[in-house]
């Protein structure tokens, strides 16, 4: 996995990342651990970079054997100190290379992570990685964002998405190569602090190709985890790859 990635999730992220609330509103997570249950149905499920196991942990509360994958130390420690996080097994590693013992129902890969691989190389690598513990039948499911380039006149390469007292926050593209980074300004106690993250963003019709390319075929795409149609519109995607 990139130095990037690695480096963004360290101590520092992993110590504030849960007291994002919105991320762990019941009302956000709720409709993805339902969709991965269905899917997982008697079957066991892997999750790519589990993290503080914001998933992992309701989705194995509802019954379902969860197995993790992540290359955050830091962010894996805060998942064993959970009620639960013992109970669930995490290799730390790349999730685009790392193997664990097994085969699985269901392999997922939320929240935009997909894009934290930063070539081509990599992400293909995590579709292969991902068909590779599935069983016949299987599913590989990526919660990632559409590229917002529409946004972007002519020239221009910068798309703020956050201005609050807090703090403020803007992408970086990169049209020509696929690079991009998120820029976070966060101000405290009168000084600013920088975590920037780099990107490498994939249309949907790219992302499918890297599933042909390791074996896998596209069965559903929504707008959203309660299945919502995916249209032009749409902002962001849950594809499900069958193997």
């Amino acid at each position: 996995m990139s130095g990037e990635y690695e480096g963004f999730f360290g101590e520092e992220v992993a110590a504030r990342y849960d007291q994002d609330d919105g991320m762990f509103d019941p009302a956000v997570v709720t409709p993805v651990v339902d969709a991965l249950a269905d899917l997982a149905g008697n079957g066991r499920a892997l999750e790519f970079a589990i993290g503080t196991g914001r998933i992992a942990l309701p989705l194995a509360a509802r019954g379902v054997p969860v197995v993790g994958i992540d290359n955050s130390e830091a962010m894996v420690a805060r998942l064993r100190a959970k009620p639960g996080g013992d109970d669930i097994d995490v290799a730390v590693g790349d999730f685009s290379t790392t193997r664990v013992p097994g085969e699985f129902a269901v392999v997922y890969l939320v929240f935009n992570t997909i894009f934290n691989l930063v070539t081509q190389d990599a992400q293909v690598a995590c579709f292969e990685n991902a068909a590779a513990h599935l069983e016949t039948g299987g599913v590989f499911v990526i919660e990632t964002g559409v590229p917002g380039l529409q946004r972007l006149p002519p020239g221009q390469t910068i798309i703020p998405f956050r201005a609050e007292p807090e703090g403020i926050s803007f992408d970086v593209y990169d049209v020509v190569t696929q690079r991009a980074s998120s820029q976070h300004f966060v101000y405290e106690e009168g000084r600013v602090k920088a975590f920037p993250v780099d990107f490498r963003y994939a249309w949907p019709a790219e992302l499918d190709l890297m599933a042909r390319i390791a074996g896998l075929r596209l069965r559903d795409r929504w707008a959203g985890w309660r299945r919502e149609p995916f249209t032009a519109m749409s902002g962001s995607h849950v594809s499900v790859y069958e193997k």
